[in-house]
């Protein structure tokens, strides 16, 4: 007999009714592929909001360090956010650490891009490497001048 599953037509009851089958320790009847999947997507899911957390980041230090006449509060509200963001992440799965050391550059990159769109200014206006280290685009009280 082929089981049906709640998956593809009510994630929410598919997930309670998953939780509840843990509970009761009825491993043989978890929908196994799908959980596995689920499981999966949770690390992915808190990878690629750190990746964008910190995009974000480093595209308001650039546009703060290469555009000071147009400093704003908004700017600076964004920095802190998102660090905030990048914080808590960190602290709910701290192997999350070496992964952001490990795209730090890759990202960088990514947020020259969107810089360089925002500003105006070409890419080649912005430093081929992150002008600052890992732990100042974290540090709350790091603005570059």
């Amino acid at each position: 007999m082929l089981k049906t599953t709640n998956y593809d037509k009510d994630f929410v009851a598919w997930s309670d009714e998953q939780a509840m089958l843990l509970e009761q320790e009825k491993f043989s009847e978890l929908d196994l592929i799908n959980l596995i999947e689920e499981v999966r997507d949770l690390g992915s899911s808190d990878k690629h909001a750190l990746r964008s957390n910190l995009r974000i980041v480093l595209l308001h230090l650039l546009k703060w360090q290469f555009q000071p006449s147009y400093r704003s509060n908004s700017w600076l509200s964004s920095i802190v956010e998102h660090r905030q963001r990048v914080e808590e992440l960190i602290e709910k799965s701290p192997s999350l650490k070496s992964y952001l050391e490990a795209v730090f550059g890759e990202v960088y990159l990514k947020a020259v891009r969107g810089a360089a769109k925002q500003t105006g200014l070409s890419a080649s206006s912005f430093p081929d490497t992150c002008p600052y280290t890992l732990a100042e685009v974290l540090d709350l009280d790091f603005l570059p001048d």
